[in-house]
Formats: structure tokens, sequence, C-alpha cells
């Protein structure tokens, strides 16, 4: 199977279910060192902070993501990545297009941090 068609493969409403999407905000952002697409943030979900490292830095400058609340896929399998660990991913729309830039999924100022996305 090709990594297209894998990722058109349905899935059931029970997995989908699995996936613990939690509104959080980006507390502290910034590039990681000797990587030209990481950054590192601390994200506050409310009941914990977490640091993810995510590739936006090709996109979004570090002081841009600062109090941004945004969309984090939270019971992901923590990855290392330059070194340190990402716990969880933040959500963002983008084109199927090489030169397509990745839109951060936001959320409105009023919502509760750690609030389930669904």
């Amino acid at each position: 199977m090709t990594e297209e068609s894998e990722q058109n493969t349905p899935i059931s409403f029970d997995d989908f279910l699995k996936v613990e999407m939690r509104v959080a905000k980006i507390m502290q952002c910034e590039r990681v060192p000797k990587s030209k697409k990481l950054l590192r943030m601390d994200v506050d979900l409310g009941t914990e902070t977490r640091q993810i490292v995510a590739g936006l830095a090709p996109w979004y400058l570090p002081e841009e993501m600062v109090g941004r609340r945004v969309v984090v896929v939270a019971n992901l399998a923590p990855v290392k990545l330059m070194g340190l660990e990402s716990n969880g991913m933040i959500l963002a729309a983008t084109a199927a297009t090489e030169a397509a830039v990745p839109v951060l999924l936001s959320v409105p100022e009023g919502s509760q941090l750690g609030a389930k996305v669904s």
C-alpha cells in the first residue's frame, strides 16, 4: 500500500475516539539549536505543562507562537526529536502541496485549557 492510500484508509469510530485532542496554550517557544525546522514549546493543558517539539520553524517565529491557544493530540506516545522528548502534537491544516504553509488550528480565547475537542 502506498503512503497516500494508507492515509485514506477509513478507521472505525472507536479508533477515532482513542485520539484525545485537547485545548492548550503555548507558554514558551524557542528554536531547537542545530535544526532548521524544529520549535520546542511548553504548552499548558490546564492540569499539566508539556514539552512539544514541532516542525513549524520555517513558517512561525517563536515569539509569534507564545500565547496562542491550539489543539493538541494529548495521548500520542512520546518521541525524541533532536534529543528532545516531544509529548504530543500540535494540529495544523496543510494543503497537499510542498509550498503549503501549515495553518495552526486555533481556539477562541475563552476556551478552557485542557478542554476535550471532539
